[in-house]
């Protein structure tokens, strides 16, 4: 099987065009199953149901304001019809592979890059257009990260490998589940309340976490030898070990988590 370009031709059999699910309504899908909803309704169910006990604290203004504008973000959809959203899906594609040139908006090369079908609008419906902003934000700051991970260029992988870019969306969307954010005015859950310490001191720290968790989901995946059907249970590990590292006493800077690392590696 060719390595190296984000899906497998052998595995884009498999995709299927399904839709993801909304944030709101995390659908239960038995993780046996191979296909599209298996990635998208079954990842989150596990770590949705976990809870923290709620806590009360006061935010800063300035972690008030930019939390309101992290908020803004988490409710815009991804409008298939807009000249800015198109322009930045191609901007995807064209840091993604800059030496291919993209024929439409929907088309079988997207597959290339891990989407579910040729059409890639379908796949942020349960995320909204900050699954793309930070696809972009990771490309863009981090590209020689970006790209590790696009072209799964570290590491012995499995046959059946997870498909960038769908994974990326549940990254996002394991985030704003984990970091508590669509509770207003602010997160009740203790990693929620340590994420708005690095907020005050980098407006882009959840984009910055994004990238970090994409780096650490990999690593993961490599660690514990997975293939396509455990992606479960390697996002769920990557989780864990956010919410570790997020609670230690010495981080008051994204920078400060000891995965920020991996983003050189």
């Amino acid at each position: 099987m060719k390595r190296g370009k984000g899906e497998k031709k052998e595995k884009k059999s498999r995709d299927g065009s399904g839709q993801v699910v909304p944030l709101t309504e995390p659908v239960v899908i038995p993780t046996a199953t191979v296909g599209t909803r298996s990635w998208i309704g079954g990842l989150f169910t596990r770590s949705s149901r976990r809870q923290d006990k709620s806590i009360d604290y006061t935010l800063s203004p300035l972690q008030e304001e930019r939390l309101q504008r992290l908020q803004d973000r988490l409710l815009v959809p991804f409008d298939e019809t807009s000249p800015d959203h198109q322009e930045s899906l191609k901007a995807l594609w064209n840091v993604a592979f800059p030496n291919v040139n993209l024929t439409g908006l929907v088309t079988e090369q997207w597959k290339e890059m891990g989407w579910q079908g040729p059409n890639p609008s379908t796949d942020f419906r349960g995320c909204g257009f900050i699954g793309l902003e930070n696809l972009l934000f990771s490309a863009r700051v981090y590209p020689v990260c970006f790209r590790r991970l696009l072209l799964k260029q570290r590491g012995d992988r499995a046959q059946w490998e997870y498909p960038f870019a769908v994974a990326g969306i549940n990254i996002s969307f394991m985030l704003i589940q984990m970091l508590d954010l669509q509770n207003a005015p602010k997160p009740k859950c203790i990693p929620g309340m340590n994420f708005l310490k690095l907020l005050e001191e980098d407006e882009n720290a959840f984009d910055v976490l994004y990238c970090i968790a994409f780096a650490m989901m990999d690593a993961q995946w490599l660690a514990m030898h997975a293939s396509y059907m455990e992606f479960n249970e390697v996002l769920q590990a990557t989780r864990n070990q956010l919410e570790r590292e997020l609670s230690l006493d010495d981080i008051h800077r994204i920078q400060d988590l000891p995965a920020y690392n991996l983003l050189f590696q």
